[in-house]
């Protein structure tokens, strides 16, 4: 019998927020999404651990349809971090076990570091923590030449670049991001549809904007949001990265361990890229189920 996977809004503070969830209540293992994607991200994560007995949710981040966009227009990462902790708490849980990829893994880096009691172990695939990203944005320049988009979206174009010709620019950031990855039309086509709904190109580009122009971020979370590149996160944590990533480097994981005193485990996959859970599912989320044991 095939696992059903449920659709529903749930209120998370001034957000409606879409879901996805498999699986009965019981132990809660949240998943979020990142960029150019969407909450189906996870379509094979979700059979696999609700059969452990996980109740598996998966957001649609703030912006990202059917999730409302940002009312006060903020996506930089403590928002998501906060996001984050709000929606376990909106779910009648005091704990969850996290799994963020891309933005996703910025969010979860960030609840472990602002609420660690809320998150009982942290997964995070495709974007390191810690020095050497910081460095790697002043100094690296094949990881600058990796990052191109993200200062292409400051530009008052971007917009129109992203949306050509059928969103194009998804599926080349794709193709470039995991190279060795013969992904299914359908599933590029999920990403595709959901950034036809109206705003959600304009939300996507926000949390670069926020990210990268200081004058977009909230001034009453500058205290927390100067602590959470570099803060230790006293949560066990395992760091999931595709050696081919044409995003970020898996080279950036190297001396992680310093900020994760809790115990830092790492697994780099050959023969993937950026979308590591999704090209490599099977040894991804047995590594994944070893760790949460």
């Amino acid at each position: 019998m095939e696992l059903e996977v449920r659709e529903r809004t749930i209120q998370v503070g001034e957000l409606s927020v879409g879901i996805l969830e498999a699986g009965s209540p019981g132990r809660l293992l949240l998943c979020l999404h990142g960029f150019p994607d969407n909450a189906w991200t996870f379509r094979y994560q979700f059979p696999f651990f609700a059969a452990k007995g996980f109740h598996v949710v998966a957001p649609f981040q703030r912006g990202y349809y059917p999730t409302a966009p940002a009312p006060d227009g903020q996506y930089q990462s403590a928002v998501l971090a906060r996001d984050l902790l709000s929606c376990i708490e909106a779910l009648g849980y005091k704990e969850a076990d996290v799994i963020g990829h891309d933005w996703g893994a910025l969010a979860g880096y960030g609840a472990a570091i602002l609420q660690p009691q809320h998150v009982r172990r942290l997964v995070t695939i495709a974007v390191p923590h810690g020095p050497a990203v910081l460095q790697a944005f002043l100094s690296d320049y094949d990881q600058l030449r990796r990052s191109w988009y993200m200062f292409f979206f400051l530009t008052p174009f971007a917009e129109a670049a992203v949306r050509h010709n059928d969103f194009q620019f998804i599926e080349r950031l794709w193709r470039d991001w995991s190279p060795d990855w013969k992904f299914p039309l359908e599933t590029l086509e999920s990403v595709k549809s959901t950034f036809r709904h109206d705003g959600v190109v304009e939300a996507a580009l926000a949390y670069y904007r926020c990210t990268l122009d200081p004058t977009r971020q909230d001034p009453s979370l500058a205290e927390i949001q100067s602590t959470l590149s570099l803060s230790p996160i006293s949560v066990p944590t395992l760091v999931i990265h595709g050696r081919n990533d044409g995003c970020m480097g898996s080279y950036l994981v190297e001396g992680m361990e310093a900020l994760f005193p809790a115990g830092l485990e790492k697994l780099i996959v050959d023969g993937a890229g950026h979308f590591v859970h999704q090209e490599k599912a099977e040894l991804v989320n047995e590594r994944i189920a070893r760790f949460l044991q």
